[in-house]
């Protein structure tokens, strides 16, 4: 599988992206496509399900990119027909290091009425409640992922068919879910009633499309359609096109905020908005909010590009490459020894030194979850010549983990849980640190007046610590935590 790198290890990793298509010949290679468009949302493993109506369901599961697995035609042949889906994974944080072929979905499951096939973003924040439960009727779980809670909720489901035993198995479930999911005939895509994670709708020739982004539908050559409500799910057949449904009780969307700063790439559109553009609108804001004076304004890449852009803009202070991304980083070509893995951040990015010299620096990234690869940037740019170094942060500081299907230290591990923005400055060595206020990353995205502390317009609980589903199994573990419901 990819190799964990210092400088990826300090930013926040999204869990899994999922992909599926109906309608359309060798659908397979589509969602291959797909999913390689989607490996930034999951670099550690993807799987693929297929189905055709004389050799039945298929499946594969591989470690490692998609580019290096599912490119190869003597494996793609194995995945016939013209239903697919798939999905790409970065375990969590406690799973790390211990993930099993088995743990890779799309999971399957044979029940009566015939086949089905499931993959999941998000997170069940009552799995282990349910898990238990379910062990005690005797149920048998093959995987250490909580996705699998679904599969077996259907399969004690007294309904008829598939898409109702869905529905039985996701009224049990809480937490965050986007789930793309198949039997012989259907493509079927679900959302939580708060949408917490995206999920959107396309149309390729005859075919239709199911993504967690659009910027997947665009590498097909699909049609964006719409996103996926919150609370809704859509059964997709070649013969009646596309049936929605609300089988959850309506509830005030609370998709996650952090899509937008750094999950999502930028050329998608979540929320109607481009994604590049609100980021370089959150640069705006941050300008706004903290001006200082400065020589140059430098993206941390590639990430904070974006930002940097709207930052400089306006600001008036002009832009330069300050760093630059080794972009064919992969395996350690020599032997990691302790030298090597002390040049750390080095091995993925290198400073233009004759830009940097003699200069006051702003740089600006998305985020600074441990600070580790802050410092060691700073140090980089100090080693170049700069006379300053400020940092612009285009979120806001990031105190509290993620339940919802994003891979987040615990809360002790974060910089800010514990720290002042002018006790991380100082920890850090920096001439200045200003985050962008969650207000002005709220106008950011589009909200004129801020945040509704009242009814917040997203998920921010990483930001603001208030949940809008209590994780159920981390409180009776102990974690306490201001629930919004």
């Amino acid at each position: 599988m990819p190799p964990a790198h210092p400088f990826d290890e300090d930013k926040l990793k999204e869990e899994c992206g999922v992909f599926g298509v109906v309608g359309v010949s060798d659908a397979a290679n589509f969602v291959a496509l797909g999913l390689h468009a989607l490996q930034h949302r999951g670099q550690e493993a993807g799987g693929i399900v297929s189905h055709h109506p004389e050799s039945g369901f298929a499946s594969a599961r591989r470690f490692g990119y998609v580019r290096d697995n599912f490119t190869k035609a003597s494996l793609m042949e194995t995945l016939p027909g013209s239903l697919s889906i798939g999905h790409v994974r970065y375990s969590t944080a406690g799973s790390k290091g211990q993930t099993q072929i088995r743990d890779v979905q799309p999971f399957f499951g044979e029940f009566s009425m015939g086949g089905a096939a499931i993959a999941h973003n998000g997170n069940i924040t009552n799995a282990d409640e349910l898990r238990r439960e379910l062990i005690e009727r005797g149920s048998i779980f093959q995987s250490s992922s909580d996705s699998e809670c679904i599969i077996h909720l259907m399969a004690r489901s007294l309904q008829r068919n598939i898409p109702e035993r869905m529905k039985d198995a996701l009224r049990r479930v809480e937490g965050a879910f986007s789930v793309v999911a198949m039997t012989r005939t259907k493509l079927i895509g679900v959302r939580d009633p708060l949408g917490v994670r995206p999920l959107v709708l396309g149309k390729v020739g005859d075919g239709w499309v199911l993504s967690s982004e659009t910027c997947a539908l665009d590498i097909i050559g699909a049609d964006y359609e719409r996103e996926i409500e919150p609370g809704e799910m859509v059964v997709i057949t070649q013969e009646n096109g596309v049936e929605s449904f609300h089988p959850f009780e309506r509830k005030k969307s609370r998709f996650c905020i952090f899509e937008h700063v750094y999950f999502s790439r930028p050329d998608s559109i979540l929320g109607g908005q481009s994604v590049y553009e609100t980021r370089r609108q959150i640069g705006v804001e941050l300008a706004r909010e903290s001006a200082v004076e400065a020589d140059l304004v430098c993206p941390v890449p590639d990430s904070g590009t974006p930002a940097a852009i709207g930052f400089s803009h306006e600001s008036g202070i002009p832009y330069g490459m300050g760093i630059i991304r080794n972009q064919y980083m992969g395996r350690t070509f020599i032997e990691p020894t302790e030298q090597i893995r002390n040049m750390g951040v080095r091995l993925k990015l290198n400073v233009n030194r004759a830009l940097i010299r003699d200069k006051r620096v702003i740089l600006v990234d998305d985020s600074v979850v441990r600070g580790t690869t802050s410092m060691k940037i700073k140090d980089m740019i100090l080693d170049a010549g700069a006379k300053e170094v400020h940092f612009r942060i285009a979120s806001p500081p990031t105190a509290w983990p993620c339940f919802y299907g994003v891979d987040t230290p615990e809360r002790e591990k974060l910089l800010a849980s514990h720290m002042s923005e002018d006790e991380m400055r100082d920890h850090l060595g920096v001439d200045s640190l200003r985050f962008i206020s969650l207000n002005g990353l709220y106008r950011a995205v589009g909200e004129k007046d801020g945040r509704n502390a009242k009814s917040p317009q997203y998920c921010d609980a990483c930001f603001s610590g208030e949940y809008p589903v209590a994780p159920r199994d981390m409180i009776a573990n102990g974690f306490e935590v201001q629930a919004a419901e």
